[in-house]
């Protein structure tokens, strides 16, 4: 967990509220003394990974479909007509 100043808080505040948007917990300091915790606000529909924006999107399947993947995909939207 990162610890940081009110005065650094202070002067960084919307890099702070960056890494807790991500999923970071920052807690905060006044002479040393834990007072606070910032973290990410609960979202009971959106999960975010700690990996959030860190790199480049991950293949599902890792070899060849051939296009079966269309065949999936036609059948999932039949199902929800």
């Amino acid at each position: 967990m990162k610890r940081v100043s009110i005065q650094d808080l202070n002067a960084t505040l919307s890099t702070a509220v960056a890494e807790a948007e991500a999923g970071a917990t920052i807690l905060v300091t006044r002479h040393g003394e834990p007072v606070a915790k910032i973290g990410p606000a609960a979202s009971a529909h959106v999960h975010r990974g700690p990996a959030v924006g860190t790199g480049r999107l991950q293949p599902a399947v890792r070899r060849s479909t051939k296009g079966r993947y269309l065949e999936v995909l036609d059948e999932d939207r039949r199902d929800d007509r």
